[in-house]
């Protein structure tokens, strides 16, 4: 199936350098392949592929080359920018890996002005209804139970993505995990990702998992971090107008994998328009330049507001999420009573789409999830 970030990585790829991430198996190499027919593949997992990294020679006359897993190599981005400052291109090139850029910022020399970087997301809703034949109720359904990563979410099974998992999360923290850290624990940190999937949705200090895991705080917050790189979960936090406040206040955690989640409907769904809102606002920013951010909203008495949305860092869309409750939440009258910006509440059994007097809107997730959109121009 095409993927939602196709149009912009074939509008960039001829003038820029396009490192692509994501979560493993979100289809980095799928779309890249998709990109041009007339590509060559190379992976640094591979030997006979090391070597071809090491002599440079690939074949020149294809129109994109695709480099895989490049970020295990030592020193990949002072190689890399020696490519492109030596050869520039035609051939395109298209980087791919299953960790965040930000986790090799002691790598070497920097690439700044030399590519664009895109995070590909697992399947939402939004882009099944426009690349698929499935419903939104049955994409719903399935991204409810079998999350968004394309393999499960295509096969539609449950016990198929029960052993998908097992794979899936194994190859993380045996594979990728080690690439990026000297972390031998990995027993400690499946229970920490044991402990994160029956809480999400909920404000968590390193302080409190590390007392739950008899680890130092220290220790907890580096694995929260190599779990956040490996896109694995993503952290939200606290909104507050002072950025550096806010972000020493206690964040909450969310899955990139939907089906990774313990709870009950509202707590999945929660986690659902997480991910669907992520993906929207990390689209805006790479593809058009927005400045966007998610946040929460709590108060010292813990009412909340589920999330946030800040364009240009200024409040621009609170949003409530439950299951069957249509009631308006009182709390969107707490906070942020003064200012104009859109006030949503999502709900995943709703009979019917309502508004009121206020701006308030009461809308059903699946036509939320349709077309969730939020661009980088105000308005």
């Amino acid at each position: 199936m095409e993927r939602y970030l196709n149009a912009a990585l074939t509008a960039d790829m001829d003038s820029k350098i396009i490192l692509l991430s994501g979560p493993r198996q979100s289809g980095k190499t799928t779309l890249s392949r998709m990109l041009h027919k007339d590509h060559q593949y190379i992976n640094h997992d591979l030997a006979e592929h090391r070597l071809m990294l090491r002599e440079k020679s690939w074949d020149r006359k294809k129109a994109l080359i695709i480099l895989d897993e490049l970020h295990k190599m030592e020193n990949w981005k002072v190689w890399l920018k020696g490519v492109y400052d030596v050869e520039g291109m035609p051939p395109s090139l298209v980087v791919t890996g299953s960790a965040k850029l930000a986790a090799f910022r002691k790598t070497g020399d920097s690439l700044a002005g030399r590519y664009f970087h895109f995070r590909l997301h697992p399947i939402d809703l939004k882009e099944a209804l426009q690349h698929t034949e499935f419903g939104a109720a049955e994409t719903f359904e399935r991204l409810m139970h079998v999350g968004g990563f394309p393999e499960p979410f295509l096969r539609g099974s449950r016990s198929w993505y029960n052993r998908w998992k097992r794979t899936h999360v194994d190859a993380i923290l045996k594979d990728d995990l080690l690439t990026l850290s000297s972390v031998r624990d990995i027993q400690s940190i499946e229970t920490l990702i044991e402990l994160l999937r029956s809480r999400v949705g909920t404000p968590l200090s390193a302080n409190s998992l590390a007392r739950d895991l008899q680890k130092t705080r220290n220790t907890v917050q580096h694995w929260l971090d190599l779990l956040e790189d490996l896109y694995v979960i993503f952290r939200v936090f606290p909104y507050h107008r002072n950025v550096a406040r806010a972000l020493l206040k206690t964040p909450k955690f969310y899955f990139y994998d939907n089906a990774m989640v313990h709870g009950d409907a509202g707590t999945r769904l929660e986690n659902l328009v997480a991910c669907a809102l992520l993906k929207e606002l990390h689209r805006a920013q790479d593809v058009e330049g927005g400045d966007l951010d998610l946040h929460y909203i709590r108060d010292k008495d813990g009412r909340e507001i589920d999330f946030l949305i800040t364009r240009d860092r200024k409040p621009w869309s609170m949003i409530e999420v439950k299951w069957t409750d249509a009631a308006p939440s009182a709390n969107f009258k707490r906070f942020l009573a003064g200012e104009t910006l859109h006030r949503l509440q999502i709900v995943g059994e709703l009979p019917q789409n309502s508004s009121y007097p206020d701006g308030l809107r009461i809308e059903a997730a699946r036509d939320f999830l349709a077309g969730v959109q939020f661009g980088a121009v105000t308005g």
